[in-house]
């Protein structure tokens, strides 16, 4: 099996990429959607996260309520912390069981695990290859206001709410710069997955 961790900032092309190598074969797990699968009602995560900021969490369903709990921990780094030490060691466990189950399933895939937090969750898995995807602060705010409809001053806190990229590009095997067109990120994206093809067949 060959492992590569895909992180970025936001609005930064990680689900282009991601999308890419899964049309060239890669089996692809998202570390947001497993975050939403280790709180769905009934689980530890979400009993856990009940207990730490009370009932008012939850919808009248006994689902999250993610725009509460956001309201509670956006702002506030000692909750964000109490949050993320309930959240990030639950994801860790549920993505190392699945990329388990994928290398039995077939020891040859290349499994990407797209962790927008890689740098932040401290995420330990053993990678064959790191990928970082990377565009300037004022691209990544552009994208969230045209694309995802914040207003200006919501997307720049988002933005600076995550970790400064100087950090994720300092843990970088390959860097594809998104900044450009898409078919620019694409070609940057096919080229990785020819050059992982051919690393594979040369250890073979």
């Amino acid at each position: 099996m060959y492992l590569i961790g895909l992180t970025g900032g936001i609005a930064s092309g990680k689900s282009t990429v991601a999308r890419r190598l899964y049309e060239h074969g890669a089996v692809h797990l998202d570390a947001d959607e497993l975050a939403r699968r280790v709180v769905e009602p009934g689980t530890p995560g979400l009993a856990a996260i009940v207990a730490e900021f009370g009932d008012g969490v939850l919808r009248a369903d006994g689902s999250l309520d993610r725009v509460k709990l956001g309201e509670l921990v956006f702002a506030d780094d000692a909750a964000r912390a109490r949050l993320n030490a309930i959240v990030h060691p639950a994801v860790r466990e549920l993505s190392g069981r699945l990329i388990a189950k994928a290398e039995a399933e077939n020891p040859d895939a290349v499994v990407v695990y797209d962790v927008p937090l890689l740098v932040e969750a401290s995420v330990d898995h053993p990678f064959d290859l790191i990928v970082v995807t990377n565009a300037p602060r004022k691209t990544q705010v552009k994208r969230l206001v045209e694309e995802r409809g914040l207003d200006f001053n919501q997307a720049q806190a988002r933005v600076d709410a995550q970790v400064d990229n100087t950090r994720r590009l300092e843990i970088a095997d390959v860097v594809i710069d998104t900044d450009g067109t898409l078919a620019h990120t694409m070609s940057q994206t096919d080229a990785l997955w020819a050059d992982i093809v051919s690393r594979r067949a040369a250890r073979a």
